[in-house]
């Protein structure tokens, strides 16, 4: 899942790294999700976030990335530009 978000009161690239490591850290330890900023890391109001999930329930991974989802959202200081999700399916 790829979240793109903006960072209105953000000034400067050390303001707007410190909430998106905030982001990355805290999704990372509470769902146990990879997450990276995977885009705009040279514009400081705009980041974009990527998290995966891994499991073999489709059910689980949905629920993992709609916790992620909700976390994001729940931050006053950020504002959801667009979400997208791309899945990987092995069991062919």
């Amino acid at each position: 899942m790829t979240v793109d978000i903006r960072v209105p009161e953000s000034h400067s690239l050390k303001a707007k790294r410190a909430i998106v490591k905030h982001l990355v850290e805290a999704c990372r330890s509470r769902y146990d999700v990879a997450a990276a900023e995977v885009g705009f890391q040279d514009q400081w109001q705009r980041s974009e976030l990527g998290f995966a999930a891994v499991s073999s329930s489709l059910g689980h991974v949905e629920s993992v990335l709609d916790s992620v989802e909700r976390f994001v959202w729940s931050h006053p200081e950020v504002e959801v530009v667009g979400i997208r999700r791309d899945w990987l399916d092995t069991n062919s």
